[in-house]
């Protein structure tokens, strides 16, 4: 097949799946969990000088199996563009990291089937994040041969991504994202860091603006004071000469 007849192929793949492939509606606790996530990879990813994609819901194809459209998934050392569908025979690779965000409907599909169907696929790492439970779990290839996942033990309530480089952590109802010791964060609790930081530098600002003002009213008033200072002793020095003159005119003259 050559290069237009492939891409011709490729364009007539389903951008999306079917309303019978997906799974019904999950409501506000599924999105959030899955825009979250996916907002903090992005934004985690987006830094770095690997190429990495980072995508959401994209139909998957893998050569002789059915499609399906994973919650969350990353693949690296790929360009990092916009794409409608995930091609593997097209993109020469396939997922190195799913998760999907489970809360309604049937949760064997995610914990039995996808799990059976993505160790098969050779996907290194698959987690499900069970909005229900508030609970992960994370499967893990122990070789890239193998063909059945082995399941991701957590450390002090952590998940080990070995693929991601990253640990996974349900707190407080919240997915949590660390990078060794450091919380990675949705871009709106970095952009309300970003304006605490800026009021705080204007209250410093403001402040040093005001003590800038006090002191210059301040200097202002010792100005004054130097100047009436100065006026004062300059009248009194002129009064104290005429007083002399005074006094030299009374003085009896010598003869």
């Amino acid at each position: 097949m050559g290069p237009e007849e492939r891409a011709e192929v490729v364009e007539s793949l389903p951008d999306e799946v079917t309303d019978r492939e997906m799974s019904p509606p999950e409501g506000d606790r599924h999105q959030e969990g899955k825009h979250r996530a996916l907002d903090v990879l992005k934004g985690h990813f987006g830094n770095k000088r690997r190429k990495v994609y980072v995508g959401s819901e994209l139909p998957v194809y893998y050569p002789g199996e059915r499609r399906f459209a994973p919650d969350l998934l990353v693949v690296f050392d790929v360009e990092s563009h916009s794409r409608g569908k995930w091609l593997v025979s097209h993109e020469g690779k396939g997922l190195d990291w799913v998760m999907e965000v489970h809360h309604g409907g049937d949760r064997r599909k995610d914990a039995e089937v996808n799990v059976e169907r993505n160790a098969r696929l050779g996907i290194p790492e698959y987690f499900i994040y069970d909005r229900n439970r508030e609970q992960l779990e994370g499967f893990r290839l122990k070789t890239r041969s193998a063909r059945t996942y082995t399941r991701i033990k957590p450390r002090k309530g952590r998940y080990l991504s070995k693929v991601l480089g990253l640990e996974l952590e349900v707190r407080d109802d919240r997915l949590l994202l660390w990078a060794g010791r450091k919380l990675l964060l949705e871009s709106s609790e970095i952009m309300e860091q970003l304006r605490e930081k800026v009021e705080k530098v204007q209250r410093r600002v403001d402040a040093e603006a005001r003590k800038r003002k006090a002191a210059e009213r301040s200097l202002a008033t010792e100005t004054r004071r130097l100047e009436e200072a100065v006026r004062r002793r300059e009248e009194a020095e002129q009064q104290l000469a005429a007083l002399k003159a005074e006094l030299r005119k009374l003085r009896p003259r010598k003869h």
